[in-house]
């Protein structure tokens, strides 16, 4: 099983690329989507790593794939800009997923 990266930039996927990972650079919805559709087809792919702005194109295709809880595992990360989550995003996460709030 490996790990594939489909990125809004060209540093992430040089960054990743250094760790084995390989990947595409995508921009826009028609590019993402494509991308996304080709590695699920790809039955050796159990990690999708995905920038955040590059989820952001096809956000009905990222709410699919999380409720679905089957392989590859969906992984949004950040790009070299850092996230544009909030500081509290992994417990509103865990209130959202399990209805259990953290403090």
């Amino acid at each position: 099983m490996r790990a594939y990266l489909i990125s809004d930039n060209h540093d992430t996927l040089v960054g990743m690329r250094l760790a084995g990972i390989e990947g595409v650079v995508v921009h826009g919805f028609d590019e993402t989507s494509r991308a996304m559709k080709e590695v699920l087809l790809q039955k050796d792919v159990a990690i999708i790593a995905i920038t955040e702005k590059a989820a952001s194109h096809v956000p009905e295709m990222m709410q699919s794939l999380r409720e679905h809880g089957e392989l590859p595992i969906v992984v949004e990360i950040p790009d070299r800009h850092g996230t544009k989550r909030g500081s509290d995003f992994l417990t509103r996460y865990v209130r959202d997923a399990i209805g259990v709030k953290m403090e």
